[in-house]
């Protein structure tokens, strides 16, 4: 096994196998992944604050097994942040049961420790923690555009905008990113801390209302059967125990891909034609920040 020991923001840390292909289509190695997230950490790393990630590891590669991992691994280095975290329920975190140790990644240094094992997505929640570790309410809503068969992104594009207005009539503003897999999030900033049971309700009733109004292009029901040619719009992920993939995280696909913040004028354009958005890659994404910087702020 080879190893490499760098120094980051004074921390000693050991990077192996750098030469491993994580990306068999495009042969991209876990060394090209380690500079992808340190380059684009001073735009990643505020999505990440006092979040608890969960991780998707692909020891070996994207074709090969992947895993979930919420609990700091055993061998967490020492100066690693972690938040002692009650498990959760749909209703959020509760001071009942089991807890769970899961990283907070807030700087550099912790980013690479973890994208060294090979943690290629980064998920975290609607809720912070405190500096204190204790849980706070979401800040922001989050809707999961999915498309089903025979709907692509061009039908995510146009029902973005259809979920856009809908949030614009319960006082929310919309911010759009890309999936990095097949579709489109949206999220919404709140001005307070709220339970997770409140926002899941807002985004349920939109998604309902949605389905309604447009049956033949909105589903609201997690039931893939009824997906067909339709946008599903999961709701679901503002529920305290779920999480969303973070913005400028690489994800497991085929090719190396990023859930990527976008405009509404690119939307707009995905829209009006099928070849008017698409997903990123890392290289893009690169180049987009230094043009735009954080499109999400």
């Amino acid at each position: 096994m080879s190893e490499t020991w760098v120094e980051v923001e004074g921390r000693t840390l050991k990077l192996t196998n750098l030469e491993k292909v994580l990306y068999p289509a495009t042969g991209t190695t876990k060394g090209e992944v380690l500079d992808y997230y340190a380059r684009v950490a001073p735009v990643l790393l505020p999505h990440l604050a006092g979040r608890p990630v969960t991780r998707v590891r692909w020891p070996h590669g994207v074709n090969a097994m992947s895993f979930f991992e919420k609990n700091a691994p055993a061998g967490t280095p020492s100066w690693v942040r972690t938040a002692e975290v009650p498990t959760t329920g749909s209703r959020g975190p509760s001071r009942h049961g089991d807890t769970l140790e899961f990283p907070i990644v807030e700087d550099l240094a912790t980013l690479m420790w973890m994208v060294n094992l090979a943690a290629l997505e980064l998920h975290v929640h609607q809720w912070t923690v405190d500096d204190s570790g204790e849980p706070r309410g979401a800040d922001r809503l989050v809707v999961d555009l999915d498309p089903g068969e025979g709907a692509g992104l061009q039908a995510c594009c146009e029902v973005a905008l259809l979920v856009r207005d809908s949030l614009a009539d319960h006082g929310l503003d919309a911010t759009p990113v890309t999936s990095g897999s097949k579709g489109l999030h949206l999220y919404a900033e709140l001005s307070s801390y709220l339970p997770s049971e409140e926002t899941s309700e807002v985004a349920r009733l939109v998604a309902e209302e949605l389905q309604a109004a447009h049956p033949r292009r909105v589903t609201a029901s997690m039931t893939k059967a009824r997906r067909r040619g339709k946008v599903f719009l999961d709701w679901s992920q503002n529920a305290g125990s779920k999480t969303t993939v973070s913005p400028y995280s690489l994800r497991g696909t085929d090719r190396p891909q990023v859930a990527t913040p976008i405009t509404w004028a690119e939307v707009e354009a995905g829209a009006e034609d099928p070849l008017g958005l698409d997903q990123f890659t890392p290289a893009q994404v690169l180049e987009r920040v230094d043009e735009y910087g954080d499109l999400f702020l």
